[in-house]
C-alpha cells in the first residue's frame, strides 16, 4: 500500500490516486533542487540584501552536530534546553554531572556565547522521578515557578553552569516562563547568591548575562519594565502564540488554528522589540517562527536581530534574508501588522518570495494557489 506523509498540511494520505502521488512526486524534485540550491550558499555571517548583520543562533540539543559551513553563519547558540540532562537520567542530575555537560556544551562553542535556558518542565516536560500530576499542565506549576519553590534545584543548577563557564565566559542564562518582575528578581538574587558563594570557594567565576524568556501574555505587557532589569530578551514564539490565541497545538481539533503569522501575534512581538529597543538591550526570537524563511524576513522587519533554530533551518533562513533588504523587511512587516488574519499575512509574504524568484522556499500548497492567480 502506498502512504504518504505530508509534513507541511500535518496529514496522511493512505492509498493516494496516480494524480495524487504525482503532485506530491513534483513536490519531492523540488525539494531535492532547493537542497542542491541552498548547498551553494556561502559561509560567513547572514547579511540582508543591503548589507545589515542578522545574528542566526542555534537551538542545540544532544543530537546532531554542524558542519564547518553551518558554524559560519552562526553567532552563538539562542537556545540550550537544560531539561535534556534531566530527562535522560532517573534521577536528579549531580552539580558535576550538570557541569561537565555544560562545559562541554559553552567549549564548543566558544567565544560565541551560549545561552542556557534554567530547568523547564512542566507543561508537555516531565520528569519521571519528580512528578507534577496537574488537571491543566500548561496553566499550571512550570517554569521559574518550579525551580523557585525549590531553590536547591536552581541552585545546584546556577552552581553547575557558573563553574562550567570558568574560564569561558560565554555562558548567558535564560529564565522561562516569568510573569512578573518578582520572579526575575528573586532569580537574580540566587543568581546572586552562587556568585559570592563559588567565589568564596575559591573558583574563578564573573556574574553572567541574565534574560527573560517571553512566552506568556503577562510578559508581553510588561516588557519594559523587564527590559529595564534584565540583559537581554527572548521570545519563545511556540508558548506565546498559544497563549495569545488560547490553541493548543496538541489538540487535533484546534491545531490548525495556531497560527504565528495572526496580526495579535506580530502586534505583541512588535511591542516586545521595541521594549528591548528601548533599554538598549538584545532581543531575540527562538521557535518555530524563527526557522520559517517567510516568518524570519517579517521578525526582521519588525526588529529582532537575533534568531535561534534547529540547524536544519540555517540554510533556507540564510538565503531568504540575504535576497531581502531591511528596508523591504520593514514594509512587509508594516503591511502585516495591518492585515486583518494571519492568512492574509502569510499570502502578501508567500507573493513577496514569488516575486523574489524564491517559490521553492514558499509552501508547495501555498505556491501553487499563488502562482494560479498570479498567471
Amino acid at each position: 500500500a502506498h502512504v504518504i506523509v505530508d509534513g507541511w498540511r500535518g496529514e496522511v494520505i493512505v492509498e493516494p490516486s496516480e494524480h495524487v502521488l504525482a503532485e506530491y512526486q513534483r513536490a519531492i524534485d523540488d525539494a531535492a533542487i532547493l537542497e542542491l540550491d541552498l548547498e551553494q550558499i556561502e559561509p560567513g555571517a547572514a547579511m540582508t540584501a543591503d548589507g545589515m548583520h542578522v545574528q542566526l543562533m542555534l537551538n542545540a540539543g544532544p543530537f546532531g552536530e554542524l558542519s564547518e559551513r553551518q558554524r559560519s553563519w552562526i553567532d552563538g547558540v539562542g537556545l540550550y534546553r537544560t531539561e535534556f540532562i534531566f530527562l535522560a537520567r532517573s534521577r536528579f542530575p549531580t552539580e558535576d554531572e550538570q557541569e561537565s555537560e555544560y562545559r562541554t556544551e559553552l567549549a564548543t562553542y566558544a567565544p560565541m556565547p551560549v545561552v542556557m535556558r534554567t530547568l523547564d518542565i512542566g507543561g508537555d516536560k516531565s520528569l519521571p522521578y519528580f512528578s507534577i500530576a496537574e488537571e491543566n499542565p500548561f496553566l499550571g506549576w512550570r517554569g521559574i515557578r518550579v525551580t523557585l519553590d525549590h531553590p536547591e534545584i536552581f541552585l545546584t543548577q546556577i552552581r553547575a553552569m557558573l563553574r562550567a563557564d570558568s574560564g569561558l565566559g560565554n555562558l548567558r542564562i535564560l529564565l522561562p516562563m516569568i510573569t512578573t518582575l518578582d520572579e526575575l528578581r528573586a532569580s537574580k538574587a540566587l543568581i546572586e547568591r552562587v556568585v559570592l558563594e563559588l567565589t568564596a570557594e575559591g573558583h574563578q567565576v564573573s556574574a553572567p548575562e541574565v534574560g527573560v524568556m517571553i512566552e506568556v501574555p503577562s510578559a508581553v505587557y510588561i516588557a519594559p519594565e523587564l527590559a529595564r532589569e534584565a540583559d537581554f530578551l527572548s521570545v519563545g514564539s511556540n508558548d506565546l502564540t498559544q497563549y495569545l490565541l488560547a490553541v493548543d497545538r496538541t489538540n487535533a481539533r484546534v491545531a490548525d488554528m495556531f497560527d504565528g503569522f495572526h496580526p495579535a501575534i506580530l502586534r505583541a512581538l512588535q511591542a516586545i522589540s521595541q521594549a528591548g529597543k528601548q533599554a538598549e538591550i538584545p532581543v531575540a526570537l527562538c521557535g518555530e517562527m524563527a526557522g520559517d524563511p517567510l516568518a524570519a524576513v517579517l521578525l526582521v522587519g519588525l526588529g529582532f536581530n537575533e534568531l535561534s533554530m534547529s540547524s536544519g533551518a540555517l540554510a533556507s533562513v540564510k538565503r531568504a534574508l540575504g535576497t531581502f533588504s531591511s528596508t523591504e523587511c520593514r514594509l512587509l512587516a508594516e503591511q502585516a501588522l495591518q492585515s486583518e488574519s494571519g492568512q492574509h499575512v502569510l499570502r502578501r509574504v508567500a507573493q513577496a518570495f514569488l516575486e523574489k524568484q524564491l517559490n521553492l522556499l514558499v509552501p508547495p500548497n501555498l505556491r501553487e494557489t499563488l502562482q494560479v492567480e498570479m498567471a
